[in-house]
């Protein structure tokens, strides 16, 4: 009696098993050999090559395409990139897969390995993948004249060279290019299967900044140090939204403009006032600048629409804050020499006189003036007041007047007068400068 191992019994019964479970399937494929489909792909598939391209040695392979653009997920502008979903189909013949009747016949996407496709890559794309949920998501169709319909689904972030000169004001203009990676112009040809219209999807898309504004197709060759290849370009035109940034940044800007022109109503002698409106507006102006400035690349060579803008509404702003400056300045300068004039009229003994054009100013009499008033109220003339001539210090007298002449150079006669041109000036020239930004950048 010959000794049996356990694990024999146990192989045995698997090998069993298996061949019980297979034969139900092959029973079934015998039972599909019915229908034309299977004998047809099984003939098709019989000494198929699918390392050698249709047409060998007897021309180039014309090689059909056509787009359906799902969705524009992503614009960036710090990446210069943005993120689409294509559903993208190919059409070529192969005179290997002709078959009588006029039927189609659709094929599982995971036979794609049993076939020749084409090596058509997106030489522009950063990231891409295959949608794979549930499974693979791609389309075989084989017709009865050799003609092979490839589809497939992509989602692909590309690169787009931007020209932010005119953001948020700028027109991008993106393409989606298509190449063979291995196959010269002498092996295979792209077309277009349809021109323009060969693109569908991009008339009804929704993007939240931008809007479509046209795109067409072009075919060209790529060149490359291992020859010419053949691309396809699809051009699209992206127009921004910019009522957008009308609301976030360009109205907040004017307002804080406005807001700063307060300052030329309050009194000159309201020094915190003033002053607290102007370094406030200074300060949330800066803010802002700051904050337009996060979704963009924090360094490139763009003096953009928006930049000039904010510096536009900067540069009014910290002007605002000068005018003070310069009118307060001029107020004291006035007070001081006043002071001064009066000073040196009681050493003189002579009476300073007080212009018409300064009303605010009081006329103000020295102790050495009491007796040029007489009993019945009126003045003695200025000629009879003058009439007294210094006798010492005329050397420091001149001093002092050569000095205050120098000084009234850069001094204002009425400094009230600034704030009073201000408010003319300052919106008049900021509404002149918006005329011409807005013409600038929209039209030209």
């Amino acid at each position: 009696m010959i000794p049996t191992h356990p694990l024999t019994f146990l192989t045995l019964g698997m090998v069993l098993t298996q061949s019980g479970c297979m034969l139900p399937e092959s029973h079934h494929w015998e039972d599909s050999n019915g229908s034309q489909l299977h004998p047809t792909i099984q003939k098709l598939m019989k000494g198929y090559n699918r390392y050698m391209r249709p047409n060998f040695n007897e021309g180039p392979v014309e090689i059909g395409m056509s787009l359906d653009i799902a969705s524009i997920d992503a614009i960036s502008e710090i990446n210069m990139d943005y993120t689409a979903t294509i559903f993208l189909r190919q059409r070529w013949r192969d005179s290997r897969l002709v078959f009588p009747g006029n039927e189609s016949v659709s094929v599982d996407g995971r036979l794609v390995s049993l076939l020749w496709i084409p090596d058509t890559f997106i030489p522009d794309s950063k990231r891409s993948f295959l949608h794979d949920v549930t499974v693979e998501n791609r389309l075989i169709r084989i017709f009865s004249n050799g003609t092979v319909l490839y589809a497939l689904r992509i989602t692909a972030t590309i690169a787009c060279n931007m020209d932010l000169t005119k953001y948020p004001m700028d027109r991008q203009v993106c393409t989606l290019q298509l190449e063979s990676w291995g196959y010269n112009l002498q092996d295979v040809i792209f077309y277009w299967t349809r021109g323009n219209d060969s693109v569908k999807g991009l008339d009804t898309l929704r993007l939240a900044q931008y809007s479509v504004e046209s795109y067409y197709t072009s075919v060209s060759e790529a060149v490359y140090e291992t020859g010419l290849y053949p691309k396809l370009v699809l051009h699209f035109a992206l127009r921004r939204n910019v009522l957008f940034f009308i609301l976030e940044t360009y109205a907040p800007s004017t307002l804080l403009v406005v807001l700063s022109w307060v300052s030329f109503w309050i009194s000159q002698s309201s020094v915190p006032a003033r002053t607290c409106i102007g370094v406030t507006t200074v300060l949330t102006m800066t803010t802002l600048m700051m904050g337009a400035r996060t979704s963009l690349p924090n360094a490139n060579c763009f003096i953009k629409a928006i930049d000039v803008y904010l510096g536009i509404c900067f540069t009014f702003i910290f002007g605002a804050l000068l005018e003070y400056a310069c009118a307060h300045f001029c107020t004291v300068q006035h007070q001081t020499e006043l002071l001064q004039e009066f000073d040196d009229s009681n050493r003189n003994g002579t009476m300073p006189v007080v212009s018409s054009s300064q009303p605010n100013q009081v006329l103000e009499l020295g102790s050495t003036q009491k007796d040029l008033v007489d009993q019945s109220g009126t003045s003695v003339s200025e000629a009879e007041a003058t009439e007294k001539k210094p006798g010492k210090g005329c050397g420091l007298t001149s001093f002092r007047n050569a000095s205050r002449r120098a000084v009234s150079v850069f001094s204002v006669e009425n400094p009230h007068n600034i704030d009073r041109h201000a408010r003319t000036v300052f919106p008049l020239t900021f509404l002149a400068v918006n005329v011409f930004y807005w013409l600038y950048y929209l039209f030209i």
